[in-house]
């Protein structure tokens, strides 16, 4: 019998610590708001008013996410889908910039937990868009 694969998530709560989260979280979304491809998503869905709480509630996912706090009651995949522009290029473009983000703020073990689940999450929001997508196109 097969032992069973452990990642390097397992037990992320344990690794990727408040602090790289929050710095993390304020880097990239700095420089994704910035960026010739992704900035004027941002910019379209977020207001300049807006941006400081939006930044508290991604926070607060990522805590979500790879801590198992509470404090994040959104649907990720609803507001993706509503921005109705996202495509493979943007996830693309947005796990480069993520992944550049979390390894310059996070310790080594801490950046392969944060940039390993922002591949799944990024992977699962992709696959429901082309899901949505599809359905609207069936439906006509």
């Amino acid at each position: 019998m097969r032992e069973p694969i452990m990642t390097a998530y397992a037990e992320p709560d344990t690794v990727v610590t408040e602090a790289e989260i929050e710095h993390t979280v304020a880097l990239f979304y700095g420089r994704a708001r910035e960026d010739a491809l992704l900035g004027p998503v941002f910019r379209g869905a977020v207001p300049d008013a807006e941006w400081d709480a939006h930044l508290a509630k991604i926070a607060a996912f990522w805590r979500k996410v790879l801590r198992r706090q509470p404090g994040y009651e959104g649907n990720p995949m609803r507001a993706h889908v509503a921005l109705g522009v996202l495509e493979k290029r943007h996830f693309d473009r947005w796990l480069a910039l993520f992944e550049a983000a979390a390894r310059e703020v996070c310790r080594p073990e801490a950046a392969e937990i944060f940039v390993e689940r922002a591949r799944l999450i990024a992977a699962s929001l992709l696959h429901g868009l082309e899901f949505f997508r599809n359905r609207e196109q069936a439906a006509g």
